[in-house]
């Protein structure tokens, strides 16, 4: 319940506000060049405190690499990262230990475990995505340099407002041109404006991630229990707060019809090439060649300052207004974490091919 993957996997541990978060990696290729600035650059991405839109806890997030790693090498034998919480603060939790947080976990942890961690909900806090993103760094390294893999991901939609950007032409740079991390500069002013508005009235909210995959080899996957596309959708719901997966055209597609979704073959260049990509580059749960695009929808954030009503442990009714240090809105800080769990899943599927193809 704690491992993801076939060939490389992670196994992660940690809560919110206990001593650290960690992951365990196995099945990593040795020789893969990779150093502790490289992995820390991808964590500063996702840490808490970066600008006004996230929240103000204060994480170094930093890594220490404590086994696997050799003069900047993988050395094939299991790694462990590990990042010391600094900034704890379970008294601000104190006032929710007897009661449930509207949309929260809380309820369902304690249906599951017969009791629960509510310092910041423990292992079903977005914390624990420092494992996922320390992890994807080294698997987005390997896949750069084998494969010349391009993963990117950026805030498509905040609310009700949306960029048009052609995902095709996005870049890195551009993505993390500001804060918000939407390249589309256009309306990222009115994104932000719409963000800090919501957080001055004590709420939160909402949107889309897209994610981009470009020189993904095609044959990845499989046709039936393994397919790449449901892959990638296990890994996108299971970060917190995701409610939503689709590929290529995903649920627009199917108020097409079959001769206008079809993406139709020409050759050039003498290599076969497609006139549309609404599969999304997966066709029968193999790759395609072409750039994977897909989109991740994020609820609005659960813990708002808003008075809500809600029940204690004893079934008492009662009035919530959250204390404490929150997102109004996650998208920035789940961009790293997007790219960090489509870099796992086409490593573990480029190893699996691999294998296959000895």
């Amino acid at each position: 319940m704690n491992t993801l993957g076939n060939l490389f996997k992670i196994t992660t541990c940690g809560e919110s506000h206990g001593g650290a978060i960690a992951v365990i990696i196995d099945g990593a290729p040795p020789n893969i060049s990779i150093s502790a600035e490289e992995i820390q650059q991808e964590l500063d991405r996702r840490r808490p405190g970066q600008s006004s839109l996230t929240t103000p806890r204060h994480e170094r997030d930093q890594v220490h690499l404590l086994s696997g790693i050799f003069e900047g090498k993988t050395t094939g034998t299991p790694i462990l990262l590990l990042a010391y919480n600094e900034d704890m603060r379970p008294e601000d939790y104190q006032a929710l230990k007897n009661l449930y947080r509207p949309s929260h976990a809380d309820i369902t942890y304690e249906k599951k475990y017969g009791f629960r961690d509510f310092r910041g909900g423990g292992r079903a806090s977005a914390r624990e995505t420092w494992a996922r993103v320390a992890a994807g760094a080294i698997a987005k390294k390997y896949l750069q340099q084998q494969f010349q893999i391009e993963i990117l991901s950026y805030v498509q939609q905040v609310g009700t407002l949306c960029s048009t950007i052609d995902p095709n032409t996005v870049s890195r740079e551009a993505i993390e041109r500001h804060p918000l991390r939407c390249p589309d500069e256009r309306i990222v002013p009115q994104m932000t404006d719409l963000i800090h508005a919501v957080q001055e009235e004590g709420d939160s909210l909402g949107g889309v991630i897209q994610g981009v995959l470009r020189g993904v080899p095609a044959g990845l996957g499989a046709p039936v229990f393994d397919k790449l596309s449901a892959d990638l959708g296990k890994a996108m719901l299971g970060i917190n707060a995701v409610k939503g997966f689709e590929i290529g055209s995903g649920f627009a597609g199917a108020s097409l019809r079959g001769s206008q979704h079809n993406d139709s073959f020409f050759l050039k260049d003498g290599k076969i090439a497609y006139a549309t990509n609404h599969a999304g580059g997966i066709l029968g749960g193999i790759s395609t060649g072409e750039n994977i695009l897909f989109r991740v929808a994020f609820k609005p954030v659960s813990t708002i300052a808003k008075e809500q009503k809600t029940l204690t442990i004893d079934h008492q009714e009662v009035s919530l207004r959250a204390q404490g240090r929150h997102d109004p809105c996650v998208l920035p800080r789940a961009v790293p974490i997007v790219d960090a769990m489509a870099a796992l899943v086409l490593m573990d599927h480029c190893l699996l091919q691999k294998a296959q193809n000895l």
